[in-house]
C-alpha cells in the first residue's frame, strides 16, 4: 500500500484526505500528528451519506486504529468490500456548541445508486 493508493481509495469512499501535519495538529490542539485529515467530502458518496465532515480527523475505521495514510488505505480497502462499517472521527462540533471538538462515530451503509 502506498500513500497514493490510500488517497485513491479515499476518493472511492468519497473523501479527499491527507496526513495530519504540524499546522493541522496545532489548529486542532492534537497531542500527536496522527490520523487522516479530511479536506473534501464528495457529494452523494458513502462518506457523504455517513455524515463525515470536512476538517475532521479519521482516527478509526471498523475498530482499526488509524495513525497514517497507509493505515487508512489498508482499513478502507478492506471496509469498502463490506456493506456496513463504522468510521470514528475527531471533528468540529456544531456551531454554538461550547465544547468545540469531539469524537463522533459514523455508520457507513451500503452504496446507494
Amino acid at each position: 500500500m502506498t500513500t497514493e493508493e490510500a488517497i485513491q481509495l479515499g476518493e472511492e469512499f468519497g473523501i479527499a484526505v491527507g496526513e495530519v501535519d504540524e499546522a493541522i495538529q496545532k489548529e486542532l490542539k492534537l497531542q500527536r500528528p496522527e490520523g487522516v485529515a479530511v479536506f473534501e467530502v464528495i457529494g452523494n458518496s458513502r462518506a457523504d451519506y455517513a455524515g463525515i465532515k470536512v476538517r475532521s480527523i479519521i482516527k478509526e475505521i471498523d475498530k482499526k486504529e488509524i495513525r497514517t495514510l497507509i493505515d487508512f488505505g489498508k482499513a478502507v480497502k478492506a471496509s469498502l468490500k463490506e456493506c456496513n462499517f463504522t468510521v470514528g472521527t475527531y471533528e468540529p462540533a456544531d456551531p454554538g456548541d461550547p465544547v468545540g471538538w469531539g469524537v463522533n462515530f459514523h455508520f457507513v451503509g451500503c452504496k446507494r445508486d
